[in-house]
């Protein structure tokens, strides 16, 4: 019964969304930005082993906009970590951002445990993030993801969508991204340890997130 009045809450959050986008009737800003492919591929100990393409099934889920996969490998700790960067110019038209808490279990992952963690990098504000522990089989995965627009990091699906509808009245913008991290627990590895691995990426990540979704 909570997940139906879950899904009730965020389908009329959606549509609510798509409507108020629509009414908008003054012409749409859409800032000029790098490519994402263009991401720096080192990242101070962290470099890129591969990028990795989305199948066409999942690019015609997501809609038109930018996106990264891609690998990191820090040698110090000879581990590895999955970057994925979603970037929509414009939400106008319904094509709005999907939560990794749908996607994941359609990909054969199911979810073991959810919560909030709280981001706190060197020199950076700090935000909120979901902490997401996810199986398939006997691997373990952690993921840490966030929404993120116009210098503005946040967790909630339904805090995002509040913001993507303000900004699109105040600024005449409805871009925004996804940013979400992700890395395999080895066998007796700590969800901690895993973290702390996602963070050390992060640190080096969030710095650059503005160059590539505009403030």
């Amino acid at each position: 019964m909570k997940s139906y009045w879950r899904f009730l809450i965020a389908a009329a959050v959606l549509s609510w969304t798509v409507i108020v986008l629509h009414a908008r009737n003054s012409a749409e800003i859409i800032p000029a930005r790098p490519a994402l492919s263009s991401f720096p591929k080192t990242l101070n100990g962290w470099s890129s082993l591969r990028d990795n393409q989305l199948p066409k099934e999942i690019l015609d889920i997501l809609g038109p906009g930018d996106f990264l996969t891609r690998t990191y490998y820090q040698v110090a700790t000879n581990s590895q970590a999955d970057l994925f960067i979603a970037y929509f110019p414009s939400q106008r038209s319904g094509d709005t951002i999907h939560s990794p808490k749908n996607c994941l279990p359609g990909a054969g992952w199911s979810p073991i445990q959810s919560d909030r963690i709280t981001v706190s990098l060197p020199d950076q504000s700090p935000f909120p993030a979901n902490r997401y522990l996810i199986a398939q089989g006997e691997n373990r995965d952690l993921v840490l993801y966030w929404y993120q627009a116009h210098n503005r990091a946040v967790a909630s699906e339904y805090s995002a969508k509040f913001y993507l509808v303000a900004d699109s009245i105040r600024m005449h913008r409805s871009d925004g991204s996804l940013i979400r991290l992700v890395t395999a627990l080895d066998r007796g590895e700590t969800i901690d340890s895993a973290q702390a691995r996602l963070l050390s990426l992060a640190g080096n990540i969030v710095p650059l997130i503005n160059d590539y979704v505009p403030r």
